[in-house]
């Protein structure tokens, strides 16, 4: 009943806080995110930490879900059409924001420069398609930057993972002085991805046939979410990526299933209150006092992981000869950093190799970057999709902030 409790409060403060951002003119994602803060254990604390903690079933399934639509969109025309553009703008961009990163941080005053240096880069590649995909949908963007954006986070998730788990065996061999394996800078990384790609290829063949002899929207509805519920499970025991695996399963079922766009509409009636959930119990996790603890290797990595980004997913456009509202806005778009980042944050925390003092360090960055990543990067995100021209001015609201905040004031001023 408890949980319970915390969930109805949860989506009550996230309703609430949608409404604002409306009049405001601002991306519900945020609100969602402010939503969590305000009830978490750093303010009026509805929730405590250890509440949040034990609604980690929570979290773990809406990124399941969320990388199960994203994967939906991965149609094998469509990609042909993009052709190796996505493939070089998400290596380019990793590679740029790893190394700059990297440089930005090798030479910070501080024990285990080399090793930290290497942890932080590697988890700066990471890119939180949770938060880009709702504003994606909230504003019904369409475009080639928001064409390129969807795979380009997706692909983005495998690469990082790849580059963290030989960041992570490096820093390890670094800091502890054991010596350097191919297992465990090349293979172990090899297994997980392979394996969690195999994973959500099987289990997205079988939903697909499975769809044959079902065809009421609600037990097609059933199907997907236990397929859902069982890659994320079977992630869990087997030591996977679960955003890989849902990836991978709707990536095969959407190719599988002519009639997939419509499929999966019937699962969009039933994701958005958990995304809200997510995104609250998100924002509950972020504790400002951190913001005193962090110092000026946290700012460097903000602003080098931002220019790594930026810079990075230009060079790609480049090269590729992609639109040039590719090269000038997709960058922007890539900044959000939440889930991911966090998990490898907290892998490195669960790394009995690595020296206390570093693990801790490395986990508030990457904590204080999450704050001010999952704050402001939705409305970047938002900025640039319009500045590109990609959401339509009807999805947006014609009134100004300032208009629906003062039209509000008067609707609520009391009557002569």
């Amino acid at each position: 009943m408890q949980t319970l409790l915390i969930i109805a409060i949860a989506m009550a403060a996230g309703l609430l806080l949608s409404r604002l951002m409306k009049i405001l003119n601002l991306p519900n994602v945020t609100g969602y995110l402010i939503a969590g803060v305000l009830i978490g254990p750093y303010v009026f604390k509805l929730v405590s930490a250890e509440q949040i903690k034990d609604l980690k079933l929570v979290t773990s399934t809406a990124l399941g879900f969320i990388a199960f639509s994203i994967g939906g969109e991965f149609k094998l025309q469509f990609l042909k059409k993009l052709g190796a553009q996505i493939i070089i703008i998400t290596v380019a961009q990793a590679a740029v924001t790893v190394l700059l990163v990297i440089l930005a941080l090798r030479f910070m005053p501080g024990e285990h420069s080399l090793p930290r240096a290497l942890l932080l880069g590697a988890i700066a590649a990471a890119t939180a398609p949770a938060a880009t995909l709702l504003v994606v949908r909230q504003y019904k963007a369409r475009g080639p930057v928001t064409d390129t954006l969807l795979p380009v986070t997706a692909f983005d998730d495998a690469i990082g993972l790849m580059i963290f788990s030989v960041c992570l065996a490096l820093a390890i061999a670094f800091s502890s002085g054991k010596g350097i394996t191919v297992g465990s800078v090349l293979l172990e990384p090899l297994r997980e991805i392979g394996l969690s790609l195999l994973t959500g290829g099987v289990m997205g063949a079988v939903l697909a046939v499975s769809m044959r002899f079902f065809r009421s929207n609600a037990n097609r509805l059933s199907l997907m979410l236990a397929s859902v519920f069982a890659c994320v499970a079977l992630s869990e025991k087997w030591e996977l990526s679960s955003l890989l695996t849902c990836m991978m399963l709707g990536c095969v079922f959407a190719n599988m299933r002519r009639d997939s766009i419509r499929v999966l509409e019937i699962i969009d009636g039933w994701t958005p209150a958990l995304f809200m959930l997510f995104f609250v119990f998100s924002g509950a996790e972020l504790d400002f006092s951190i913001l005193t603890t962090v110092g000026l290797i946290g700012i460097v990595y903000l602003i080098a992981r931002s220019i790594g980004k930026y810079t990075g997913s230009w060079l790609g456009a480049a090269m590729s000869k992609s639109d040039k509202n590719v090269k000038k806005y997709l960058g922007i778009t890539l900044l959000p950093q939440a889930g991911v980042a966090i998990g490898m944050a907290q892998m490195v925390a669960a790394s009995p190799e690595l020296p206390a003092a570093l693990a801790s360090q490395v986990v508030t960055v990457a904590l204080f970057a999450t704050l001010v990543y999952e704050l402001i990067g939705p409305l970047l995100t938002k900025m640039a999709l319009k500045k590109a021209g990609e959401i339509e001015e009807a999805n947006l609201g014609r009134r100004s902030p300032l208009a629906n905040l003062a039209r509000l004031l008067r609707r609520s001023a009391p009557v002569k």
